[in-house]
């Protein structure tokens, strides 16, 4: 997929003040570790996640996502009424039906010509919204659209704590699906799209690459279990999904190459799906991509699922580490397996008058600072 009039122009995004630390985790998790002699700390090494955020209780998907999506609107100063198609991509929604982002677009009070309504896609929905949008502008049907999503992990989270305390049946080996759910976190982000026509940035999104290995569906599932709404869990095969992920996202990459044009050496700056340390080394490496050129968040917001890529492009462009006349590859890879894999050409940064607390971010990690080391 190539486009000559897209832009990516703006980004908004949210993020919970409550943190919970692994430490905290295991601490809650005594019971299972005194029963499987589980090593304090295991949670943090295995993942390279010190910390994860969560919403208040009782917090609906769509409070946030109307936060960040007039955040995003207000950093490009766009007029909302040239806004055509407003998407809700995250896994959390409000209900079943109606679709979330209809209490989005009403609160951002948007036209009534614009489309409006949900994408789920695991971690991928927020990347499928992008594509759908930048279609309808390629297209010329409308000018600018907005894709959001917000990702609240505490349901997931408390049950799991929950089920692994109360199973005592459980081993070393059979506690394993349940480990990818310890890590996930919460937050909320929103991207604004336009017609070059009336881009302030230039920002053009130029290629698009996606592949769907569905073979491997089964690998991570999740939702409500039983009869009971509160009780959601989710069992992960995270060895083979990182082995068949890495694999689907190495044959997009090859086929992003391809339409880009672009050589390894020719993408300044790199973000991925934020999963963890294991999964962004040997991404990395399986890609044969330097680390120096690639911004993380995990360490500190975990995995924030469909908001996870689009949250971390945010706070690499607030941080400077997206720089003008840079090309970005945005590499994304979710369960199903579906991989989406864009490609930017950055120009020009809004940061707007939205700009999130520096105090959000953790004292180990310094704003302005890249965790993952110095540029290369």
């Amino acid at each position: 997929m190539h486009y000559q009039n897209v832009c990516l122009e703006a980004l908004g995004y949210s993020l919970p003040d409550e943190v919970v630390t692994s430490d905290q985790i295991e601490s809650q998790l005594g019971p299972l570790y005194r029963r499987l002699r589980l090593p304090e700390g295991r949670l943090e090494l295995m993942s390279g996640i010190r910390e994860r955020r969560l919403w208040p209780r009782g917090t609906k998907p769509s409070d946030q996502s109307i936060v960040s999506a007039r955040r995003a609107i207000e950093n490009a100063g766009v007029d909302p009424k040239l806004i055509g198609c407003l998407i809700h991509g995250s896994v959390c929604r409000d209900q079943l039906e109606p679709a979330t982002a209809c209490r989005v677009h009403h609160a951002l009070e948007l036209r009534p010509n614009c489309q409006v309504y949900d994408v789920s896609n695991a971690c991928l929905g927020l990347l499928s919204g992008i594509l759908q949008v930048a279609n309808l502008i390629e297209l010329g049907q409308i000018q600018a659209g907005v894709v959001v999503g917000t990702e609240d992990s505490r349901s997931l989270l408390e049950s799991t704590i929950g089920q692994l305390n109360a199973d005592e049946s459980l081993t070393r080996e059979t506690v394993k699906p349940a480990f990818a759910s310890l890590t996930i976190g919460s937050a909320s982000a929103a991207v604004l799209l336009v017609h070059r026509d009336i881009s302030q940035t230039g920002n053009r999104l130029a290629v698009g690459s996606v592949r769907a290995h569905t073979s491997h569906h089964e690998l991570c599932q999740g939702g409500h279990e039983g009869s009971s709404a509160g009780t959601i869990l989710m069992q992960t095969d995270s060895e083979q999904l990182l082995a068949e992920g890495l694999a689907a996202g190495a044959a997009t990459f090859d086929d992003f190459l391809k339409a880009s044009q672009w050589s390894r050496d020719e993408l300044h700056r790199t973000v991925c799906h934020q999963v963890g340390g294991t999964h962004r080394k040997l991404m990395l490496q399986s890609l044969c991509l330097p680390p120096g050129r690639d911004y993380v968040t995990y360490p500190w917001l975990g995995n924030t699922g469909s908001v996870a890529l689009p949250i971390t492009l945010a706070l690499a462009v607030e941080d400077g580490f997206v720089q003008p006349h840079e090309q970005i590859a945005l590499l994304g890879i979710g369960s199903g397996i579906n991989s989406i894999m864009l490609g930017v050409e950055w120009e020009k940064s809004l940061l707007g008058r939205c700009r999130q607390q520096q105090l959000a971010r953790p004292h180990f990690l310094p704003a302005g600072t890249n965790p993952v080391g110095s540029l290369s």
